[in-house]
């Protein structure tokens, strides 16, 4: 499914990958389409299963880490908002109903390991984000303790920015900015544990908040998917190297090979890339469910 059409409700907006409908003031639907964006592009070939899989992968992560923030789940069967049992049937493992809060406007991303954009910080500063590291660290090693380094968020077509703490400070004021900061980590530590036990180290994920009526912190969007987080096979991770991944990294190495430019329109896929990804999302979710 590249992208979801319901009669029976109205759309609200159409993110990179997830379509969100009104159901009345405090529910909305959000559909997770199998889009695939790189590089904040969204690219024309959309990955098989790959919206069933993030849909249960939150849905796992959002009951297990109940204990730590809320989420926006509710407790609605779909069946209450789309009465047409063709139209339900279309969506029903790739939907959640949630309740419509206040979206945080910051980012809030979460590093166990250096990779990617804090890597190549890191050889330019000794820092990431402005947080100072030990020398002599190498690609892909564990940081001594995971460190919270938030971006902006960006529209569609855009790139996030990083931001340090002190700005999430002036966005969003100190309480709220320690909240979400201590919370985070929380998530992080919780998850990456329980991931190591299933075959899965989780390099870094990020995770996005919301205030609801009362003006408690709340966990939204998704939770530590393959598209929200880095998820590295344990049997095969090596430092000093870029590990293979189960997230949507192996993409965007294939991209990297490319003349691309990293703009929209974004180039199309190869079949054997687009089963591949397939494949890396469906063992994510296999590894991360309990036998």
């Amino acid at each position: 499914m590249r992208e979801s059409h319901l009669n029976s409700l109205k759309r609200l907006h159409q993110g990179k990958v997830r379509d969100l409908y009104a159901v009345d003031d405090q529910t909305m639907l959000i559909v997770t389409t199998d889009r695939l964006s790189a590089f904040d592009v969204i690219l024309p070939d959309p990955i098989p299963g790959k919206g069933r899989a993030l849909t249960e992968i939150s849905k796992f992560w959002f009951a297990k880490t109940a204990h730590i923030v809320p989420n926006h789940l509710t407790n609605r069967d779909l069946s209450e908002v789309i009465s047409d049992s063709q139209e339900r049937a279309l969506i029903i493992d790739r939907s959640l109903l949630v309740r419509r809060l206040k979206a945080l406007p910051v980012e809030a991303v979460v590093r166990g390991y250096l990779i990617g954009s804090g890597w190549k910080d890191y050889q330019q500063t000794g820092s990431v984000c402005g947080i100072q590291l030990p020398a002599g660290l190498r690609q892909a090693d564990q940081l001594p303790n995971p460190i919270f380094t938030p971006t902006t968020k960006a529209p569609i077509g855009t790139h996030d920015e990083n931001i340090t703490f002190e700005q999430v400070v002036q966005i969003v004021g100190p309480s709220l900015a320690e909240q979400i900061r201590s919370t985070a980590i929380a998530l992080y530590e919780f998850a990456a544990l329980y991931a190591l036990e299933r075959g899965i180290i989780i390099a870094d994920t990020k995770f996005e908040f919301g205030i609801d009526e009362a003006g408690q912190l709340v966990l939204i969007d998704e939770a530590l998917t393959p598209d929200s987080s880095r998820f590295w096979p344990v049997d095969t991770y090596q430092p000093g190297t870029s590990p293979l991944s189960f997230d949507k990294q192996f993409v965007r190495d294939y991209l990297e090979t490319l003349d691309w430019n990293k703009r929209a329109p974004g180039p199309t896929l190869p079949t054997e890339i687009v089963q591949r990804t397939s494949e890396k999302y469906q063992e994510a979710l296999r590894r991360l469910m309990p036998a």
